[in-house]
């Protein structure tokens, strides 16, 4: 079984970073998704949790609101 694309349509990337806001890969990764083998895909999976702290977040959807109300 394929492994599921961890896009959520919210494309942003960090400019820090290159990690996406909302899935945590990078434009690169994201564009090869669908030609890497299901171990690369499992790899980026498992680095979510550097890449939220890298990135300085606690989820890829913070739902904490910002102060300026958005």
């Amino acid at each position: 079984m394929a492994v599921k694309s961890p896009c959520i349509e919210l494309c942003a990337f960090d400019g820090k970073t290159g990690f996406c806001t909302g899935c945590l890969r990078t434009r690169e990764e994201a564009r090869g998704w669908k030609k890497m083998t299901d171990h690369r895909r499992h790899q980026i999976l498992n680095e979510k949790a550097r890449r939220m702290a890298k990135i300085g977040r606690g989820s890829p959807l913070d739902s904490t609101p910002r102060e300026d109300g958005v």
